[in-house]
C-alpha cells in the first residue's frame, strides 16, 4: 500500500508540472510601430509638401485693380524726390487688408511716442541714416542702414533719430488698427476713437522664429540662406534670397497666385526683377517696394547680371499654410 500511495503521489507532482509551467510570465512591451511617412496626408499641418493635385481655382476677371495708394511698384528715388527741402515726412506705399506699409523720414533730434499693437506686429527695414529703437524688454539699439526690426505684438517701442542726418525707414504696421500707449505716454487723438485707461496681463515676446533686430545687408553679404527674422499666426515676412542670373526665366513661366492675398516685397539687398501679370516685369532697386495683387500671377527673382538679391517679402497666414497655385504644365516653384 506504502507503494502504491507513493506512485499516486508522484503522479499528481508530474500531472501538476504542465499547468505549473504554463503560469504566464510577466508581459514584455511591445517593439513601437515603425513610423513611417505620414499616409494621413489630409491630417498633415498646413504647407507646401504634399503630393500634387490639379484643382480648379477662381481668378478675378478681369485681374484686381491696383486702388489707392497701391500700384505694381513705388521706387524709393520718387518717393524722396516727392519730398524733397522737408525735414520729416511719411508716404503710404501699402494698404491691404492686412498691411499699412510707409516710407518714414524722421529729422535730426526726432522722436516718437512709445506705442504698441494689441495683436499684432510693427516690423521695418532702415534704407539711410540710423534710428535707435527701443522696445519693451530689450537693450536700445542703433540701427543703421541695412538692418531690419520687428516689434513683438504687445511690447512698446520708440524711436530716435540718431546724428546729424535724417533717416528713412520703410514700416508696416497692421491695416485699419489704431496703436495704444503705456500710461506714461499722451495719446494721439484718432477721430471716431477715445482712449481710456485699462489694464492688460497679456505679453508679447519672441522666439526662435522672432528676433527684434537683423542685419540683412550681413546677411546678403555671407553664404547663409534659410534664415527668418518675422514669422506668426498673422504674419510674415521673409528674407528671400534671389541668387545672380545670366538671364530671368521664360515667360512661359509665370510663378503663382494667392487666393485673396496679396504678396509684397521691399528690396532689401541688390536689385530684385517681378513679373506680374497684366503688368509685365517690373525692376525693382534697393529700397523700392513692389506688389504683386490679389489673384495676379507673379514670380520674383534677381535681375540678371546684377548678383545676388534679397525681398523682403510680406504675406498673412504663412504659418497655417497658404495655397500657391501653379500652372500645370510647369514644376512647382520652379521659379
Amino acid at each position: 500500500m506504502k507503494s502504491l500511495n507513493t506512485w499516486i503521489t508522484l503522479a499528481i507532482a508530474f500531472a501538476a508540472a504542465p499547468a505549473l509551467a504554463q503560469t504566464p510570465a510577466p508581459a514584455v512591451p511591445a517593439p513601437a510601430p515603425d513610423r513611417g511617412p505620414q499616409t494621413n496626408w489630409w491630417s498633415q499641418a498646413g504647407g507646401e509638401n504634399g503630393p500634387e493635385r490639379i484643382v480648379w481655382a477662381a481668378q478675378k476677371t478681369p485681374e484686381t485693380p491696383y486702388t489707392g495708394v497701391n500700384k505694381p511698384i513705388w521706387h524709393i528715388a520718387d518717393i524722396l524726390k516727392s519730398h524733397q527741402g522737408q525735414a520729416r515726412w511719411e508716404e503710404k506705399v501699402v494698404l491691404t487688408r492686412d498691411f499699412d506699409g510707409r516710407y518714414v523720414q524722421m529729422a535730426p533730434g526726432d522722436k516718437t511716442k512709445c506705442m504698441f499693437y494689441a495683436d499684432d506686429r510693427v516690423f521695418g527695414w532702415v534704407y539711410s541714416g540710423a534710428v535707435t529703437i527701443t522696445i519693451d524688454g530689450q537693450e536700445p539699439k542703433v540701427l543703421s542702414k541695412g538692418w531690419a526690426f520687428n516689434v513683438a505684438p504687445r511690447l512698446s517701442y520708440c524711436m530716435e533719430t540718431v546724428g546729424t542726418e535724417p533717416v528713412v525707414y520703410y514700416r508696416n504696421t497692421p491695416a485699419g488698427q489704431v496703436p495704444s500707449y503705456p500710461e506714461s505716454e499722451t495719446p494721439t487723438p484718432v477721430p471716431g476713437y477715445k482712449y481710456i485707461k485699462t489694464k492688460i496681463t497679456s505679453t508679447g515676446g519672441y522666439d526662435s522664429f522672432n528676433v527684434p533686430f537683423f542685419n540683412v545687408t550681413e546677411y546678403g553679404d555671407s553664404k547663409r540662406t534659410g534664415e527668418r527674422f518675422l514669422y506668426d499666426g498673422h504674419t510674415s515676412s521673409n528674407l528671400n534670397i534671389g541668387m545672380n542670373l545670366t538671364e530671368l526665366p521664360p515667360v512661359t513661366n509665370w510663378g503663382h497666385w494667392h487666393a485673396n492675398m496679396v504678396e509684397l516685397w521691399v528690396n532689401v539687398y541688390g536689385n530684385v526683377c517681378a513679373l506680374i501679370s497684366g503688368v509685365g516685369v517690373v525692376h525693382g532697386e534697393l529700397g523700392d517696394v513692389i506688389n504683386a495683387n490679389e489673384e495676379r500671377w507673379h514670380r520674383a527673382t534677381s535681375c540678371p547680371n546684377t548678383g545676388k538679391s534679397i525681398r523682403m517679402a510680406m504675406t498673412p497666414r504663412s504659418k497655417e499654410g497658404q495655397v500657391h497655385y501653379y500652372q500645370v504644365d510647369q514644376r512647382p516653384g520652379g521659379q
